[in-house]
């Protein structure tokens, strides 16, 4: 919890002014004893209501400032913790969004979405706490025993007693409770991950009447949080009664000897009284110091798991190549040209490039080498599994190739900054993603200023123009979350035109057109072709017709390259490339 101490430096007027005045708060509220012994010993004994008006008028000045008082502090803690929940979750969404693919997968989308969140507001809550209790409470119970000593020493005496004997108590559950906060996190991840599932796959769920199905893994992971919460309620539950047995005991013995002491002249009624109090001040003080500690140890578990997460660091290490030359508002400048490269150059290279997901030797891709000028149609097709998707991922770098690498414009993909070699590609994955909003705003998610006559030539060339000037608002047409909205054919198409309208000197279609008919799938390829002119285009596929007349094909087989050239060459020589296309076509069709 100490890393995240530095999110307190932004609010230091509010972590000084607010425990500064909740101890002022309590200093009030241990003078209120010592004024009512008064009041019983000087006004009731001796029968004057002047002075007992005089001193009950103190005594409610003291609860007025002292709620006044108690006030500013609560503001400031407000202020100070939604403070620090706000900067801590805008550093956590930043560093998130800083981390490639490999760590996001190794932490898990749900165990981040948890703490973003759940971990994040259990910071925020102790933040508030640290500032309205943890000088208070342990004030309050010196602050007590120290008065009573002040009082009468020898009953004094009965608080020292007291202290060790509740530290203990506090000490034997605290102990035994705190492992099942840190357990009970990552259940809570489990649970996140079960909504998040049901959520998003909602349809699914129906289509095949798994509802009880779900109910039930749901609650069995809801019951398990709900099970720790019991246990370490029961173990909260020993807390509250043992320390009020030792409290009452202690209230007895202060009544009991005290009253002998009354007796012999040595105390006064009001000031046995003020000894009751404090007592009193000391067990509530005491249960609050228990739950601070039941909040920090919550918070200490949510902090570890939020510091993983800054510690954690992106494998994909960022250069600093042709940063200079990039535009947020516009296409990236010729890096080739800038660089003395000319068109001999080819755009893309592969040097012997393997990868594995795990840093194992199980490849997922295996020995590529391969040249791709500019302007070429490049197919990639392969069974599922084959590492498809596994290749295009490698270009923009979401994952760093294990060996081997890949070279743009003759410049190694490491050495570029990742925004300018981003610039380059327009991506559109597998998974069609689109975002609340218009259809407007979700064109223009590669390119802010994109005028609409850009965007709609896009939408032509992808074959959505026709679908969107249908809409009632056309391109001010709403999007619902995710694309609900939309059939799987429209979003395909959405995305594709999002990524042409920011003119990528890449474009990777990765089985982008799965949800398109022949017909729809034949006009998007002969679109990009006539009018994208000296655009390099990646299109990977299943579909042998996608890639029939793409200018080079490279097929793949379990991560291994199987063979790489144009349709033709590929049906003669290479046997996994011919199997694929007899078994959607005619070797009729395919010759043709």
């Amino acid at each position: 919890m100490k890393k995240l101490a530095r999110y307190l430096k932004s609010f230091k007027k509010q972590v000084i002014i607010g425990p500064f005045f909740k101890l002022l708060e309590a200093i009030f509220e241990l003078i209120v004893p010592l004024v009512m012994a008064s009041i019983i010993d000087k006004g009731i004994a001796n029968g004057d209501k002047s002075y007992v008006l005089k001193m009950g008028g103190v005594m409610i000045l003291l609860g007025v400032l002292g709620l006044v008082f108690a006030l500013i502090c609560q503001y400031s803690a407000a202020l100070a913790s939604q403070g620090v929940g706000t900067k801590l979750r805008n550093d956590l969404f930043r560093h998130i969004n800083s981390l490639s693919y490999k760590e996001i997968d190794e932490l898990g989308t749900n165990s981040l979405i948890t703490r973003i969140t759940n971990d994040v507001n259990q910071i925020q809550l102790v933040v508030a706490m640290l500032i309205r209790l943890v000088i208070r409470a342990p004030f309050l119970v010196i602050g007590a025993a120290v008065m009573a000593l002040m009082i009468d020493l020898k009953l004094g005496l009965i608080f020292i007693v007291v202290a060790p004997l509740v530290s203990a108590v506090l000490y034997f559950v605290m102990s035994r409770s705190v492992p099942f906060y840190k357990v009970r996190q990552t259940k809570l991840d489990e649970v996140s991950l079960i909504t998040r599932e049901n959520l998003s796959g909602a349809r699914v769920i129906r289509a095949f009447s798994k509802q009880e199905h779900e109910k039930k893994r749901f609650n069995e992971s809801s019951d398990e949080v709900a099970d720790i919460a019991i246990r370490v309620g029961k173990l909260s539950a020993f807390l509250n009664p043992t320390t009020f047995i030792i409290l009452n005991v202690a209230i007895i013995a202060i009544i009991w000897f005290g009253g002998f002491r009354v007796d012999n002249g040595s105390l006064t009624q009001g000031q046995i009284i003020a000894f009751v109090n404090y007592m009193t001040q000391i067990s509530l003080a005491l249960v609050v110091v228990a739950n601070l500690v039941v909040i920090f140890t919550k918070g200490s578990a949510s902090a570890a798991r939020i510091n993983e997460i800054f510690e954690t660091e992106s494998s994909v290490i960022e250069g600093n190549y042709a940063s200079d030359a990039v535009d947020n508002n516009s296409n990236i400048t010729n890096i080739g040209e800038a660089h003395n490269t000319t068109n001999s150059v080819p755009k893309i290279q592969f040097k012997d490039v393997s990868f594995s997901y795990h840093g194992n030797e199980e490849y997922s891709l295996e020995h590529l080498t391969v040249e791709i000028q500019r302007g070429e149609t490049v197919g990639i097709i392969g069974g599922t599994g084959s590492g498809k998707t596994t290749l295009v991922n490698l270009l923009p770098r979401f994952y760093d190739t294990s060996k081997g690498s890949i070279l743009i414009d003759g410049v190694d993909v490491k050495e570029y900054s990742l925004e300018a070699l981003r610039k380059q590609f327009g991506i559109v994955p597998q998974k069609a993603a689109l975002f609340g909003g218009t259809i407007l705003e979700n064109m223009r998610f590669a390119k802010e200023d994109a005028t609409l006559e850009e965007i709609r030539k896009a939408a032509k060339i992808a074959q959505a123009e026709e679908f969107i000037e249908s809409k009632p608002e056309g391109y001010n047409e709403v999007v619902s979350q995710g694309g609900k909205n939309l059939s799987g054919g429209q979003k395909q198409r959405l995305t594709i035109a999002r990524a042409l309208v920011g003119s990528p000197e890449v474009l990777i279609l990765d089985d982008s057109a799965s949800a398109l008919d022949f017909a729809t799938d034949a006009k998007l390829r002969k679109a990009i072709h006539e009018n994208c002119e000296g655009m390099t285009v990646f299109i990977v596929s299943q579909r042998a017709n996608s890639i029939k007349y793409a200018d080079k094909i490279i097929v793949l087989d379990d991560g291994i390259v199987k063979g790489i050239g144009t349709h033709d060459e590929l049906f003669d020589r290479c046997e996994v490339y011919r199997e694929i296309c007899l078994s959607q076509l005619s070797e009729e069709e395919v010759r043709r």
